[in-house]
This record gives C-alpha cells, structure tokens and sequence, in this order.
C-alpha cells in the first residue's frame, strides 16, 4: 500500500455507505480518475484514505449543482495542487484566481437550481390544488 497523507483505510464498501452512495457510484467515479485507491486488501478490494473519503463528499456535494465530470476532474485537480506546501506565489495566486472563477460558476449554478425548486414547488402546489377540488365535488 503506497504511504498516503492519512493512515486509516477503508474499504470500498465502508467508504461507499460512509458517503452514501452505492459501489457501482465510487467504482465510476475512480474509473472517471476522480478518485484513486490507495491500495488493495490482499484479496483485492479497494482501500481508500479519508482524503478519498473527503473527495467523494466534494464530488457528491457538486453533482446536484449540475457539474460535468470533467468540470469535477478540473477542480479537483486545482484544489489538488492548491494543497501542496511548495507552491510558488505566482502560481498559488494564478490558481487562487481560478478557484474565484468556480466560486462564480457554482453561485450560477446555484441560482438556476433554486429556480428549478420554485417551479417545481409551484407545480405541487398546484397538484395540491387540484387534489383539493377533486375531492371536494
């Protein structure tokens, strides 16, 4: 098993449920290079770190908001390297002004779910309404 940033392990069934999302989700989202392993059981599952753990919430957290999985790679990928300890000035402000340009994309994203909660809050109001007057005759 490779050395990772964090030293407890799970499997991917642990992790899966730990997330909530099923198996066939986590193994297309490493299959996407979203999400790597950090190693293997000797029976072969996949053993994930908390930092894969953490990924996956980001991932599940982006997905309502409508993200492609190349958008998910993209920033993933950026935040990745915002991470690293030995980053040049010019590059971490380079990468910090990208990470305002998501900021923006996901404050957009936002905005049209929340419309698309209102016109489907208004639709069941209105199947309310109409539930209401058919039982009334």
């Amino acid at each position: 098993m490779s050395t990772t940033r964090r030293r407890d392990v799970h499997q991917i069934g642990d992790v899966a449920e730990r997330v909530g999302l099923s198996l066939r989700t986590v193994r297309y989202y490493e299959e996407a290079g979203l999400l790597m392993p950090v190693g293997r059981t000797v029976g072969g599952f996949r053993l994930y770190d908390d930092d894969a753990v953490d990924r996956l919430f980001l991932i599940k957290k982006m997905k309502p908001l409508g993200f492609t999985l190349e958008e998910m790679r993209s920033l993933l990928v950026l935040r990745d390297e915002l991470e690293e300890a030995d980053l040049p000035t010019e590059r971490r402000a380079e990468l910090q002004a990208r990470l305002a340009t998501w900021v923006a994309l996901a404050e957009e994203k936002l905005i049209t779910l929340r419309e698309q909660v209102q016109v489907a809050e208004a639709f069941v109001g209105g199947l309310h309404d109409d539930a209401g007057r058919s039982s009334a005759s």
